[in-house]
């Protein structure tokens, strides 16, 4: 077996020699089960997030209404994704990737178990130290996963494909656990029992997500030695290496971020939370701005496409996304929660999304192999993801309709989460490898920024939608929920007419 010295000294077994986790590397194993749990804890307390913050003091909860509750929500549901953004940089140039997920994973469980504290200080400053935490955590574990293989390994993207299978796997089971503990009157009744206030029972939920990273931290730990040579702390870049500040681009950047926290405070409803996220988006409207100007040719052309590719990324994450916010309260006060006379918490249908992902994507894999070359362009791929999103807010539109007042079937919503996920598998894989294919060599990093930040918008857009909840008129929310199905199906038949001109532009993006 052949061995190379890592960077601490140790010894690292080559990358072709290791097999052992299913025949691939056994620090896959360590990354594997620490993702999982991150996403355990992640998704756990996203499922019951906006319902603690719109329940009644009396249920327990903050008695938020839902026009700051949905600000809350989309301020905190964006930031997980653009502060990799700042994560990234920093495992590049200062922690290393393996330290920057140690430090992010005990800064998410620490604001997790913030949250299981009963105050409104400790809430808020859970949500923002998960954030941080996401940050520093979320890119460069991926990162990690990629360094286990060598650069010709075949390995490679079946070891992304099991990494991903921990991701919703995670995203699974944690909604299961954590809206049983925060939502089931049986476990109400437990704790009543024991002497405590059942309203308390939120609080659990949110431990509940801060042991499971905690777990993930105890085995990340325990495995440490199965990453030897993996995330190691960057060498120190000499003067002459080190990139040059570009002045025009930085005042471009600054100059954004500032137009952007004044127009989010001018417009926004929430003080200096809303003036959060439009800075961060101006501000890096503003790099990107000062960062194109030095690009021609081809590189512009690539870079372009990135770019028509973002608006229609924006568009399904909006709706996608949508999950945790208006489809949350949709589920809780429109939709049966009870079959043959048992109830079930309404946050379980968190986990119907996830597992639609575990049983589809061996499936879709399989598809895109069997078709070959007669399998659709990347931009096609991306109408089709945008179709199914457009198609599953007309059912929900119609669900919504048919509410009358009362509560719909269940299965609606599973519907509506099963054509969500098979649009997730024809636009998500797709966006990530389309970046990586058609971004400048020297600007990867940045325009998979770019492709996060797509999601970040996204996102925010749709944790804004749980203000439509407010009246709880169903007249309303089928006119959102149309209008947002309408907005889907247009930008899809856009992206349809705008592909042959993207071919034209690159052949790549085909």
């Amino acid at each position: 077996m052949s061995t190379a010295i890592d960077g601490t000294g140790g010894t690292l077994t080559s990358p072709g020699d290791d097999r052992g986790f299913f025949g691939h590397p056994r620090g896959l194993s360590t990354l594997f089960f620490t993702e999982m749990w991150e996403r355990f804890s992640y998704y756990g307390m996203k499922a019951i997030l906006t319902l603690y913050m719109t329940k009644s003091l009396v249920e327990g909860g903050l008695g938020f209404d839902e026009k700051y509750a949905s600000v809350i929500y989309a301020t905190y549901v964006s930031s997980v994704w653009y502060l990799p953004l700042v994560g990234g940089w920093l495992a590049d140039r200062i922690l290393g990737a393996r330290r920057a997920v140690l430090i992010g994973g005990i800064i998410i469980a620490c604001g997790h178990y913030s949250m299981a504290v009963n105050s409104l200080p400790s809430f808020y400053a859970g949500l923002v130290l998960i954030a941080i935490g996401t940050g520093l955590l979320k890119p460069n574990i991926s990162a990690m996963v990629g360094q286990l293989y060598s650069d010709k390994d075949e390995r490679r993207d079946a070891g992304f494909s099991i990494f991903y299978m921990g991701i919703n796997l995670g995203a699974f089971i944690s909604p299961i656990v954590v809206g049983f503990l925060a939502q089931h009157l049986w476990f109400r009744n437990f704790l009543t029992s024991m002497g405590f206030d059942p309203k308390s029972s939120w609080h659990f939920g949110f431990a509940a997500a801060g042991v499971g990273m905690t777990l993930g931290l105890i085995q990340y730990v325990v495995g440490r030695n199965r990453l030897r040579g993996v995330g190691a702390k960057p060498e120190k870049r000499s003067a002459a290496s080190s990139e040059k500040f570009d002045v025009v681009t930085g005042v471009l950047a600054v100059a954004g971020g500032v137009i952007g926290a004044a127009l989010g405070l001018y417009f926004g409803d929430a003080g200096a939370i809303s003036a959060l996220f439009p800075a961060v988006v101006f501000f890096f409207a503003g790099y990107l701005l000062g960062t194109l100007r030095m690009l021609a040719g081809n590189e512009l052309k690539n870079v372009l496409v990135i770019f028509i590719l973002f608006l229609f990324s924006i568009v399904f994450w909006m709706t996608f996304e949508q999950s945790g916010s208006s489809l949350t309260l949709f589920a809780d006060r429109l939709t049966q929660t009870t079959v043959f006379g048992w109830a079930y918490p309404s946050s379980w249908f968190q986990s119907v999304q996830p597992i639609f992902v575990i049983l589809l994507a061996p499936a879709f894999a399989w598809l895109w192999q069997r078709m070959g070359e007669r399998q659709p362009s990347s931009p096609g791929k991306f109408f089709y993801g945008l179709l199914f999103a457009g198609i599953a807010f007309v059912v929900v539109t119609v669900a919504s309709a048919l509410t009358g007042g009362g509560r719909v079937s269940p299965l609606w919503l599973i519907v509506v989460y099963l054509l969500q996920s098979i649009g997730e598998l024809c636009l998500s894989p797709v966006g990530l490898s389309t970046v990586t294919k058609l971004a400048p060599a020297r600007m990867v990093g940045l325009m998979m920024g770019v492709w996060f930040l797509s999601i970040s918008i996204g996102s925010y857009i749709a944790g804004l939608t749980t203000r439509f909840f407010a009246g709880n008129d169903p007249a309303v929310l089928t006119r959102a929920f149309g209008i947002f199905a309408a907005i889907t199906l247009i930008a899809a038949f856009v992206l349809a007419l705008l592909t042959p001109l993207i071919k034209k532009m690159t052949p790549r993006a085909a």
